[in-house]
C-alpha cells in the first residue's frame, strides 16, 4: 500500500513538472526553441514509456510479491481511486503532447516568418546600399564637371583680358599712326602746292612727284596697316635701342617739316622781292623772258628738294630696317606663343588624366568597400547557419 501511495505521488509530481515546463514554453523567447525542443522530447517519451509499460513491471519480483499479498486486501473504494488516477493520468498525458506539438507548430512558423522578415531587410538594406553608392558616383562625377566648368570659366575671362589688354593697345597705337600718316600726308600736301604756287617744274625724277606722293601715300597706308601688329609687338618685346631709333627718326622728320617750312618762307620772301624787282627794272629782262634770279631760284629749291628726298629715302630704310627687326621679334612672339599654348595644352590633358584617375580610384575603394559589407554580412550569416546547425545537432 505505501509502495502504490509513493508511485501516486511520483506521477503526480511528474505531470506538474510537465505542465510547468509547457506553460514556460508558451511565456519564453523564440532564442530557446533547442531547450524547448529537448524538454518536449524528453517529457513525450518519458509520456510514452509511461503509457507503454506500467511502473510495476519495473520494480522488482519483491515488490511484485509485496503487491500481490497486499492486493488482497484493499477494498473496492482503493482500487476504485486507483483506476480513477491512472485514468486522470491518461487524459494528462494526452493533453501535454497536444500542447507541446501546438507550441513547437507556433514556435516553427514565429521562426519562419523572422527568417522571412530578416531575408527582405537584408535585400532591402543590399539596394540601398546600391542606390548610397550610385548617388555618391553621380555626386563626385557632378563635382568633377563643375570643377571642369570652373576651370573653363577661369581661362575664357582669362583670355578675355588678354584679348581687351591687346585691343586697347592696338587702339592706340592705330591712333598714334593715323596721327603720323595724316600729319606726313598734310606736308606733302604743303610741299606740292607750295611748288605748283611758285611754278617750279622739278627734273624727271622729280617731275612724278604727285605719282611718288601718291605711292607714299598708297605705301603709308600699306606700312601702317602692316606696322600696326609689329608697333603693338614692338611695345610688348622692344628694347630701349628700338625706341632711341624711333624718336630719332620722329626727331628728324619734325626737323624736315621746320625746313620745309623754313623754305616756305624763303620762297614767298624771294617771290616778293621779285615781283619789286620786276617792277622796278622791267629792261633788265633777257630777250627770251627767262629771269636769271629765277633760275637761280629754281636750281636752290631743286638742290634742297633732292636733298630731302634723299634723306626721306634714307629714313624709309631706317624704317623699313625697325620693320624687319618687328617681323623677327613677331616671329619670336609666335613661337613663344605656340611654346605656351602646347604646355597649356599638355596641362590640361595632365588634368584630365589626373581627374580619371582619381574617379577609378573612388570606384576602386566603393567597390572594396561594398566587397567588405557584403562578406561581412555572409560571414554573420555563416556564423548564423553554424548555430543552427549545431543546435539541431544537439537536439538530435
Amino acid at each position: 500500500m505505501k509502495e502504490l501511495e509513493r508511485q501516486q505521488k511520483e506521477t503526480n509530481g511528474y505531470e506538474e513538472d510537465v505542465y510547468g515546463s509547457s506553460q514556460s514554453r508558451k511565456s519564453s523567447r523564440p532564442s530557446e526553441y533547442s531547450c524547448y525542443l529537448g524538454s518536449g522530447s524528453r517529457a513525450s517519451s518519458r509520456a510514452s514509456s509511461a503509457r507503454a509499460s506500467p511502473v510495476i513491471e519495473e520494480r522488482p519480483e519483491k515488490d511484485f510479491e509485496k503487491g500481490a499479498r497486499t492486493v488482497s486486501s484493499l477494498s473496492a473504494a482503493t482500487l476504485a481511486s486507483l483506476g480513477g488516477t491512472s485514468s486522470r493520468r491518461g487524459s494528462g498525458d494526452t493533453s501535454i503532447s497536444a500542447d507541446t506539438e501546438a507550441s513547437i507548430r507556433e514556435i516553427k512558423d514565429s521562426l519562419a516568418e523572422v527568417e522571412e522578415k530578416y531575408k527582405k531587410a537584408m535585400v532591402s538594406n543590399a539596394q540601398l546600399d546600391n542606390e548610397k553608392t550610385n548617388f555618391m558616383y553621380q555626386v563626385d562625377t557632378l563635382k568633377d564637371a563643375l570643377l571642369e566648368l570652373e576651370e573653363q570659366l577661369a581661362e575664357s575671362r582669362r583670355q578675355y583680358e588678354e584679348k581687351s589688354k591687346e585691343f586697347e593697345r592696338e587702339k592706340h597705337a592705330h591712333s598714334i599712326l593715323q596721327f603720323q600718316f595724316m600729319e606726313i600726308k598734310e606736308a606733302l600736301k604743303q610741299r606740292e602746292e607750295m611748288l605748283a604756287k611758285h611754278g617750279i617744274i622739278p627734273d624727271s625724277d622729280i617731275a612724278t612727284n604727285g605719282e611718288t606722293s601718291d605711292i607714299l601715300d598708297n605705301e603709308g597706308h600699306s606700312d601702317s596697316s602692316r606696322t600696326v601688329p609689329g608697333s603693338t609687338q614692338a611695345l610688348k618685346t622692344g628694347g630701349e635701342g628700338m625706341l632711341d631709333r624711333l624718336k630719332r627718326l620722329i626727331d628728324e622728320r619734325e626737323s624736315l617739316l621746320d625746313q620745309i617750312k623754313k623754305l616756305k618762307g624763303q620762297l614767298e620772301e624771294k617771290q616778293r622781292n621779285s615781283k619789286m624787282e620786276n617792277t622796278q627794272s622791267e629792261d633788265e629782262v633777257l630777250e627770251n623772258g627767262t629771269d636769271m634770279h629765277m633760275i637761280d631760284l629754281q636750281r636752290d629749291a631743286n638742290r634742297q628738294i633732292s636733298d630731302l628726298k634723299f634723306k626721306l629715302a634714307k629714313s624709309e630704310q631706317e624704317i623699313t630696317a625697325l620693320e624687319q627687326n618687328v617681323i623677327r621679334l613677331e616671329g619670336q612672339v609666335a613661337r613663344y606663343k605656340t611654346a605656351a599654348e602646347n604646355a597649356e595644352r599638355v596641362e590640361d590633358e595632365l588634368k584630365a588624366e589626373k581627374r580619371k584617375l582619381q574617379r577609378e580610384l573612388r570606384s576602386a575603394l566603393d567597390k572594396t568597400e561594398e566587397l567588405e559589407v557584403s562578406n561581412g554580412h555572409l560571414v554573420k550569416r555563416l556564423e548564423k547557419m553554424k548555430a543552427n546547425r549545431s543546435a539541431l545537432l544537439s537536439q538530435q
